[in-house]
């Protein structure tokens, strides 16, 4: 059976958009806007103008990990079964749809993404964000719905672009999820020519709670704000670029119990103010960050990377974690407030080619500053797990095989302070080792 010539010219075209959509920019953070200023952007944007201004992309990340031992909690994808101690699993599996309207001047005037993920546990809403574009200055865009927060670096930058298969402990923690419903401003400039074209900020208002929560429970709202210096060249080999980031937060607090720490009788320990006057007021969520990357192209054409940020602060949090909680407490439980800080950094090298990359990184986690080691547990302290400092050390390799093809190896020897707290007395044997395959498209 003879196809119709005019079928197939129909069909053509539908055929060089989804060609073309494989190939097409590569969003490196959760919030990106098309970037105009590169070809494959300025292609994209042609695209999106004729053919519906729509694009589909995502990725996948089937990978096998074993634990140090049986049933750990773990940071590398999660904790694992009781009598687990290998897994096969699939980490991530995202769709992105992306649709942008065109104004008659050929400029984007809204923005619209869904994200979602499904693997053998769920299926769940990442993203549901629309983003409005100021056109006579091309400097500003509002953005409401459901995104990833504006602060810091790691936070931000995509899963399927960071080199490490996770986010570090404290990114985890006081970030989980990433996202949060709220509205933001930004201030990013889409002009060459404008005098801050190297300068990005945000300032938002969110929830505060995350989408991990079954819906707002307090009137408490968390406001972001991040300034960031964009990548600046110094010279053709040195790319440099840094941010500061602040959340200024609160959850009402629901009982007249609040938990600090402070020293009795030359002990450090949980201590209580159970004040009536604590009832309906608030208790703070204040974090301070700062981050720089660093890169460095040689006369190969190899990469040395240089990334770090430190993020401290005050978190509030319960007895038995230091995230923020996603319900309100009750009675005598009451909320723990905590001082923090945490930092993390990555060195990164190309070696051979531009398809081979070595890793070597470095966090650490400190839910309480105020107490450590065997202050951890000691009698009458009533100092949970939630206190213990955790610090990674990540060695990894990566081999770039195609444009959608990745392979990540990578080893995370956990490192947990010793206290006085039953299976806390030595360092854990939860080191993991996670081999990936990634495909994107």
């Amino acid at each position: 059976m003879r196809k119709n010539p005019n079928m197939l010219r129909k069909k053509l075209p539908i055929l060089a958009v989804l060609l073309l959509l494989c190939h097409a920019l590569q969003a490196q953070y959760l919030m990106d806007m098309v970037d105009t200023s590169k070809e494959t952007g300025r292609g994209l944007l042609n695209l999106y103008k004729k053919f519906d201004h729509l694009k589909i992309g995502g990725y996948i990340q089937p990978q096998f990990q074993v634990a140090g031992s049986k049933g750990i909690r773990s940071f590398e994808g999660g904790d694992f079964s009781a009598k687990v101690s290998n897994r096969f699993m699939l980490r991530r599996s995202r769709v992105r749809i992306d649709y942008v309207h065109f104004s008659e001047g050929k400029k984007p005037s809204v923005q619209i993404v869904f994200q979602f993920d499904a693997n053998e546990r769920a299926f769940t809403v990442r993203d549901v964000w629309g983003r409005i574009f100021e056109n006579n200055l091309k400097l500003f865009s509002f953005t409401t719905g459901m995104f990833a927060r504006p602060f810091g670096y790691e936070v931000n930058l995509s899963s399927s672009d960071r080199e490490s298969p996770e986010r570090g402990r404290m990114s985890q923690t006081l970030m989980k999820s990433e996202r949060d419903l709220g509205a933001m401003i930004s201030l990013d400039s889409r002009r060459k020519d404008n005098v801050l074209k190297y300068i990005k900020a945000d300032i938002g208002v969110f929830n505060g709670q995350g989408i991990n929560a079954a819906g707002d429970f307090d009137n408490s709202k968390d406001i972001i704000g991040n300034l960031a210096l964009k990548p600046y060249h110094l010279g053709r080999h040195i790319t440099v670029a840094a941010g500061a980031s602040v959340l200024y937060g609160s959850l009402l607090q629901n009982t007249k119990y609040v938990y600090t720490t402070g020293t009795v009788a030359g002990i450090k320990k949980v201590t209580v103010d159970s004040t009536a006057a604590n009832l309906d007021n608030t208790s703070p969520r204040h974090y301070y960050g700062a981050n720089t990357q660093f890169k460095y192209k040689n006369k190969k054409g190899l990469t040395t990377e240089l990334r770090a940020e430190f993020i401290a602060g005050t978190q509030t949090g319960t007895a038995a974690s230091s995230e923020t909680p996603t319900a309100l407490v009750s009675g005598a439980d009451g909320f723990h407030k905590r001082n923090f800080n945490g930092a993390y950094f990555y060195l990164l090298q190309q070696i051979f080619n531009t398809k081979n990359q070595v890793m070597l990184k470095y966090d650490w986690y400190d839910p309480n500053t105020k107490v450590a080691g065997n202050e951890i547990g000691a009698a009458g302290s009533n100092f949970t797990a939630a206190n213990i400092k955790y610090s990674t050390l990540g060695f990894g390799y990566i081999n770039y095989l195609t444009e959608n093809v990745k392979v990540v190896l990578y080893y995370a020897r956990v490192f947990n302070e010793k206290t006085q707290l039953t299976g806390f007395t030595s360092d854990a044997k939860d080191d993991v080792f996670t081999c990936r395959l990634q495909f994107r498209f």
